[in-house]
């Protein structure tokens, strides 16, 4: 892995970086080949939140995670886990669907008999909701999911007739997500 560690209102010392290539570093178990791409990862701090994000492009996958806490190196720990948990359903959804693409074959590891059971029981579906889709505008739809209290709200678009999702963005904002 070259890692690509920037700070943002921050000065990354030595140890710093020495700890994020460390802990960063331990997603090469999870790959049969070591990662050749580069690591992208930016620190900053905004008002006592120390926040980390890393991205780590690879072929046929995109690696990314953002984690904020009080502490940087809680952060840092924060996302590895985020990142380790998305190779992790990734890697099951590999073996599971797609058993025969030459592409991501070899990608991984095979998976040992504990973490194939605690993966399966990670992407266990609990509960499913059905609803009719009320022709809406994405105005009413943002009013809709508020009174709701949820943080996202699937709709008809009344203009084009197609699914759209109005979502509640991090920074309070709204967005809005529509096929093509």
């Amino acid at each position: 892995m070259k890692f690509n560690i920037r700070g943002e209102n921050l000065e990354i010392t030595p140890a710093l970086r020495d700890y994020v290539e460390k802990k960063v570093g331990r997603l090469d178990r999870y790959f049969s080949s070591e990662i050749t791409s580069d690591v992208y990862v930016t620190l900053k701090v905004i008002r006592d939140q120390h926040g980390v994000e890393v991205t780590i492009p690879m072929t046929g996958l995109l690696l990314r995670a953002e984690e904020k806490n009080a502490d940087m190196y809680a952060s840092i720990d924060l996302v590895v886990e985020k990142l380790e948990r998305q190779i992790r359903k990734h890697k099951t959804k590999v073996n599971r669907k797609m058993r025969n693409d030459n592409v991501t074959k070899g990608m991984y590891f095979e998976p040992l008999e504990d973490d194939a059971a605690h993966e399966e029981d990670a992407l266990e579906i609990v509960r499913t909701k059905r609803f009719n889709l009320k022709p809406m505008d994405p105005e009413e739809a943002v009013l809709q999911m508020d009174l709701l209290g949820h943080n996202f709200f699937v709709f008809s678009d009344a203009e084009d007739d197609r699914v759209s999702v109005v979502y509640r963005r991090r920074d309070g904002k709204y967005g809005l997500i529509q096929p093509e």
